[in-house]
């Protein structure tokens, strides 16, 4: 199993939601979190300033079988980008095991 993990705009979340739900996976959680890339969060318009922001996004985080994960991350990128600083990560990891609290079900049969 793997754990996608995924920084987006926040405009762009409907977009990503299709995407995920598209590319075959069965769920998916979203969190309001902020921060800086390579930009520091300095805007373009004031690229002399000497100050950082923690710019509003969003993280989205889904865990699929490990023969998915490159479906969905493409699918993911495919929906939110524009081609400009500020569209995001993804990161990939592993899942050593998980859990469905409901009814105990574990690893494959609970994802």
């Amino acid at each position: 199993m793997k754990l996608i993990t995924a920084i987006i705009r926040q405009e762009k979340l409907e977009g990503a939601t299709r995407a995920v739900i598209s590319a075959g996976a069965r769920g998916m959680t979203v969190t309001e979190v902020r921060g800086f890339g390579q930009q520091y969060g300095r805007i373009p318009s004031r690229p002399d300033e000497d100050e950082f922001l923690l710019l509003p996004k969003l993280r989205i985080d889904v865990v699929v079988q490990d023969q998915a994960a490159a479906k969905v991350a493409d699918a993911i990128v495919k929906s939110t980008s524009i081609g400009a600083i500020g569209d995001g990560k993804i990161w990939i990891s592993p899942v050593e095991s998980a859990l469905r609290v409901r009814t105990g079900e574990r690893d494959t049969a609970a994802i």
